[in-house]
């Protein structure tokens, strides 16, 4: 089973792995940081280099309990070859920073006003975050009040903590998992990752945070759709000449 050195060191750019299979395009390491799509999250891209030939990663899936890179052309690599992996880091840092400030943004939902409705769905990408919500009174004016708030909690400089629990544990800290696929997940775990916003907020993840929220830089509210009398959705982007801590 491959090592996803993602989960231990999100900060990661570079790493030194050995190639275990090569099928096609695609091509499988015993180590890897880079991360395969899932939970909203996108893949990584970058580049493999074995000796003086470089290969373009262009996706990553999970594979069962692996991670298979999809290369531009895989020729010349074979099993065996010792490879330096490097990813494109401005795209993942920008994805790290979405994604936590969607925990934040769906943690002060969750605090403040979950007797008006909840999340259904997020999507992440390098330049935006959207958010679904099952919300009837969730309208522009309210997604900015929300957004407020966020970026307080931006500015605070909160901790992103990152920890793994049992399962027996996790359930009886209930709320994990906003959703039901979720919740049935939690109970085939043995052990379940946690990433909380300190003093917010705690939700089951499996994908990549930064370690403080003053890293994100400030959001603007860059669209808001009714979608229906329940649902709607909203969509921030970072504001520009936002201050973040360089990474």
């Amino acid at each position: 089973m491959v090592e996803r050195l993602y989960l231990k060191d999100m900060y990661m750019k570079e790493f030194d792995a050995t190639v275990t299979k090569v099928d096609g395009t695609r091509a499988w390491l015993d180590r890897t940081a880079f991360y395969p799509t899932g939970g909203g999250q996108p893949n990584d891209t970058g580049r493999l280099v074995s000796g003086s030939i470089e290969f373009d990663v262009v996706d990553v899936r999970k594979d069962g309990g692996d991670v298979a890179h999809v290369l531009r052309s895989a020729d010349g690599l074979k099993a065996g070859d010792a490879v330096r992996g490097a990813i494109d880091w401005e795209k993942r840092y920008a994805y790290m920073k979405y994604h936590t400030a969607l925990h934040i943004f769906d943690g002060i939902v969750v605090a403040r006003h979950a007797n008006a409705g909840f999340s259904t769905g997020s999507q992440i990408y390098a330049d935006r975050v959207r958010i679904d919500f099952d919300m009837p009174e969730l309208n522009r004016e309210l997604a900015q009040e929300i957004l407020n708030q966020t970026n307080m909690i931006i500015d605070e400089g909160r901790r992103i903590i990152v920890r793994e629990v049992g399962r027996d544990e996790a359930l009886r800290m209930g709320n994990l998992a906003r959703t039901e696929p979720g919740r049935e997940l939690i109970m085939k775990l043995d052990i379940v990752r946690i990433v909380e916003i300190e003093g917010l907020d705690a939700q089951m993840d499996g994908g990549l945070h930064v370690l403080n929220s003053r890293e994100i830089g400030r959001l603007d509210l860059s669209a808001f759709t009714s979608k229906g009398s329940h649902s709607k959705r909203v969509e921030l982007r970072m504001a520009q000449g936002s201050d973040e801590i360089p990474v």
